[in-house]
């Protein structure tokens, strides 16, 4: 196992997501809620365990990738668009589903994330790749595994002050 391809998966897997809800008509409400309730838990699941598992270990080990010049860049940057997210999974749970304001607050999430995921995937999961070891990317994979097996229903939603984690798990910016 190795936590960047994990993280690989799951963007697959969210990608795979929203685009079953696109598929779906606005009348199919108890699918459409089914599907969202499911992908909301997961983006969420995904983001905690990268902020627990990731993260931290890229601003210890990183040095800076895909047009970011350090580590601390790349997770300021993570971290502001995992609140992103969280943000717009909110807004869509404060609409009924299948609505218009519902679909316009789960195309923010498949915005954000999808701008999120294609920065992480060039920038963060790049520099994990080139500087860090296959025995530690397997020991971290492990325990990102476990925690979104065991959290499998969702996690509380907490935004994250992006200075405030990067001075937390790496000494300052």
């Amino acid at each position: 196992m190795d936590i960047t391809q994990l993280i690989l998966d799951d963007h697959h897997e969210q990608r795979r997501l929203f685009a079953m809800i696109d598929q779906l008509s606005p009348s199919d409400a108890r699918v459409l809620g089914v599907l969202w309730r499911r992908l909301a838990a997961f983006l969420e699941v995904h983001a905690e365990g990268e902020e627990r598992f990731f993260y931290p270990q890229l601003l210890r080990l990183g040095d800076g990738a895909g047009g970011k010049n350090s580590a601390a860049d790349e997770t300021l940057d993570a971290i502001k668009d995992h609140n992103e997210i969280r943000d717009a999974v909110a807004a869509a749970a404060r609409h009924q589903v299948g609505t218009d304001g519902w679909f316009a607050a789960v195309a923010a999430a498949n915005k954000a994330n999808g701008d999120h995921m294609a920065e992480e995937e060039r920038e963060g999961l790049t520099d994990f790749r080139r500087h860090v070891g296959l025995q530690l990317r397997h020991d971290l994979a492990v325990d990102f595994a476990a925690f979104e097996a065991s959290n499998i229903t969702g996690v509380q939603a907490v935004d994250k002050d992006p200075k405030t984690y990067v001075a937390e798990h790496a000494g300052g910016v």
